[in-house]
């Protein structure tokens, strides 16, 4: 198996709504988007998939390791193979990849956020620098597609968020800050035990429209002259914004199951986006 081979399977293996974005790419940047995909879900998996914590943190090192030996020439794993020969090509930037081994390495550091802040760095870690890479794989001539991609990449880390409360909460993590927690009235307890209060909804209905209101922004600040090469993320946040509604739709019951789209619902909304422009 080719390095893009592996990295095509661990894309399509993954189910993801990102790899729908994809399919319509020329074959250049379609490889190098999904060994950056494949790249995001090894660290992921590393540490969601491994039950000792220090032997995580020692994969992940191997990781920060692997990835600056990438740069010098210098790689082993199929994924850096496949990726290497774009770093030049699309300008993707060491600092960013090794900031997303990072946003991993906080789940290990961590399982509560205080406040929105303190979400949010961590939504930059996982999400934003990712938007980042995209972005300048996708094609990105203007400083402001770069701020698009950075918003629309927090903004899809905001539903990911409302949708895994449930399955994050019985994996001992809760991403929603506490004091919005507080605020609204439920404690821990209520998600880690999936009591669907009114309180509860009243909370996914506060961070729902903050994530409504994150696509917004995103989306003023993508320049026209770039929206093309941007189809990719705009399909993204089609398949993500129909996924919120449907989950608002059901009544934010997200604590004992997990809310998706079909896979041909997602293709449509992936080529329904890339014919409009």
């Amino acid at each position: 198996m080719s390095p893009d081979e592996y990295c095509q399977q661990k894309a399509a293996q993954s189910g993801s709504s990102f790899y729908y974005s994809f399919l319509f790419l020329p074959p250049e940047r379609r490889r190098a988007i999904t060994a950056l995909y494949a790249f995001c879900r090894e660290v992921d998996d590393t540490v969601d998939e491994c039950s000792d914590e220090s032997l995580a943190r020692v994969k992940l090192g191997w990781w920060r390791k692997e990835i600056a030996g990438m740069y010098e020439g210098q790689h082993t794993h199929p994924v850096t193979q496949a990726l290497q020969p774009h770093l030049r090509t699309y300008d993707l930037k060491q600092e960013h990849l090794q900031a997303i081994i990072d946003g991993m390495e906080m789940d290990l550091n961590q399982t509560r956020y205080l406040d929105y802040a303190g979400m949010s760095k961590y939504c930059w870690h996982v999400a934003s620098v990712v938007g980042i890479l995209s972005a300048s794989i996708f094609g990105a001539t203007r400083p402001e597609t770069l701020q698009y991609a950075e918003k629309l990449g927090h903004a899809f880390q905001l539903t990911n968020i409302i949708r895994d409360v449930g399955e994050d909460a019985r994996k001992g993590r809760i991403y929603l800050p506490v004091n919005e927690l507080q605020q609204f009235n439920v404690t821990a307890a209520d998600l880690l035990n999936a009591r669907h209060t009114e309180n509860f909804v009243k909370l996914m209905e506060f961070q729902t429209a903050r994530a409504q209101q994150a696509y917004d922004e995103a989306f003023a600040l993508l320049p026209k002259e770039d929206r093309r090469a941007q189809r990719p993320g705009l399909i993204m946040a089609a398949i993500y914004r129909t996924l919120l509604k449907e989950i608002q739709d059901d009544g934010y019951h997200v604590l004992s199951q997990r809310i998706s789209l079909t896979p041909i619902r997602k293709l449509w909304l992936a080529w329904k986006t890339w014919v409009r422009g």
